[in-house]
């Protein structure tokens, strides 16, 4: 038997294709069967339809799917209400990570750097749900940050704020703000880390060099720093965009009844049995993340991940 592996391995050694086809393939068979299979699986959906009588699923090549889909206004506000929400988020995410990203890459000790990974990563260990149902509570009329604002006689200013025509409610709780904070809050770690994995790799010479030829801090950040950093922020906003594009936990608990991708497909397939118009929704928001990984690839984005 160990003459028999000993042959095995030996034949891989001499043949580095084979051995390198042997330890991707069960990767392979799962990207290509499960994860591709069920995308192909959704499109064909797509192009079914539902008998508006019977309810039952026609399985003929049919565009009514599509047809129902665009013809609706109601669904133009829902993928606008989404796109925004997650431009947003990865505009915001983006400007309050780069600082920590910074600080973390260019300053922080051999000592404090751990701690600051630790923090970062201290929020992605604990319960998805649970973070949600939290924010809820903090956000709520009776929650604890009604109660500081309260004490700190601050109050009128959160009144203010969820006065504000449609991104305000009744509460933070049942509002666009309060939902924008906890997408912001939830999805941050995956922008601050691409981020300060591109800050690591700047040579440190560049920056020497920067000085050395009469720039200053601002002019070394905005011509040597960026542009090497940009790529970072494209990588993070991969994730903050697509992530919030595709979520329907964080709008069902938080904000109001309006309206984002994710609950449209959860109804149209699950309340509605809609199928076909489920699975056409679906392919919206990967229409839209196709293009967006076109443009984060040529602005070197995966360079950075």
């Amino acid at each position: 038997m160990t003459n028999t592996l000993d042959k095995f391995f030996t034949f891989l050694f001499y043949r580095k294709g084979l051995a390198i086809f042997l330890l991707l393939a069960p990767l392979l068979i799962w990207l290509g069967v499960v994860y591709l299979g069920s995308l192909f699986t959704l499109l064909i959906q797509s192009f079914f339809s539902i008998d508006s009588f019977s309810g039952v699923i026609k399985r003929e090549f049919t565009l009514e799917s599509y047809y129902d889909l665009f013809r609706q206004s109601t669904n133009w506000d829902i993928i606008l209400r989404t796109t925004t929400m997650a431009f947003t988020v990865t505009v915001v995410s983006a400007i309050i990570a780069f600082p920590i990203a910074y600080y973390m890459a260019m300053y922080a000790g051999p000592k404090l750097k751990p701690i600051l990974y630790l923090g970062v990563m201290l929020p992605l260990w604990s319960s998805y749900l649970v973070k949600v149902y939290s924010w809820k509570l903090i956000m709520a009329k009776e929650g604890i940050l009604t109660w500081i604002l309260e004490k700190l006689g601050l109050l009128h200013l959160l009144d203010i704020i969820l006065s504000i025509p449609v991104i305000g409610g009744t509460s933070l709780s049942f509002s666009y703000i309060g939902m924008f904070l906890v997408f912001v809050y939830i999805w941050l770690p995956y922008m601050i880390l691409p981020i300060q994995a591109s800050l690591e790799r700047i040579p440190k010479s560049l920056l020497e060099a920067s000085s050395d030829l009469g720039g200053g801090p601002a002019q070394t950040f905005r011509k040597v720093v960026l542009p090497l950093a940009f790529p970072g922020v494209v990588a993070g906003s991969i994730f903050t965009f697509s992530l919030t594009l595709g979520d329907y936990i964080i709008p069902t608990i938080i904000g109001n009844s309006s309206y984002f991708i994710g609950m449209a497909v959860y109804t149209h397939q699950g309340t509605a049995g809609n199928i076909p118009l489920a699975a056409a929704f679906s392919m919206i928001p990967i229409i839209i993340m196709m293009v967006y990984l076109m443009i984060a690839k040529r602005l070197g984005a995966f360079d950075a991940l």
